[in-house]
């Protein structure tokens, strides 16, 4: 089954490209990997302001981060132009916005991962790392980056 055949059957509409807010570019490939900058968790098209253990549970850290995974595969699909030529996730960075008492990371992290495995099957199994953190820009409650390997 091709990744969009299954992004259809989630009921994933692929986004695009969001204009970077500062400085940077969304997307870099060197050789087979394409690195994607850190997107923001958004709700509605505005920034998913909050933090982890103070107003924000655990589930809704999730569900943003899940926000950002299809924001990332979004972002890879116009890097690439056809998310079938991944051949692997490599990595996935998340930071966490959490009180210094908050120690559910990667847990909330576990939103984004869950549905690229959902998406990618065998080859989106990838490492990771998960940070809480005091801030991320604009408020935001969850920030991902990503490494993906071509064919």
């Amino acid at each position: 089954m091709s990744v969009y055949d299954t992004l259809s059957q989630l009921g994933i509409t692929l986004p695009p490209v969001a204009v970077p807010a500062a400085a940077y570019v969304p997307f870099v490939q060197t050789g087979k990997l394409v690195f994607l900058s850190g997107h923001i968790a958004k709700k509605d098209g505005k920034p998913w302001v909050g933090q982890l253990g103070a107003g924000i549970a655990t589930a809704e850290g999730q569900a943003a981060a899940r926000a950002v995974a299809i924001d990332l595969l979004g972002t890879l699909h116009a890097a690439v132009g056809d998310l079938n030529q991944v051949a692997r996730i490599v990595k996935l960075m998340s930071l966490v916005n959490s009180t210094p008492t908050f120690t559910e990371q990667h847990l909330v992290t576990n939103g984004a991962s869950e549905l690229i495995g959902q998406v990618f099957g065998a080859a989106g199994a990838h490492a990771r790392s998960a940070f809480g953190v005091a801030q991320i820009p604009l408020g935001a409650c969850v920030e991902i980056e990503l490494i993906a390997e071509l064919k």
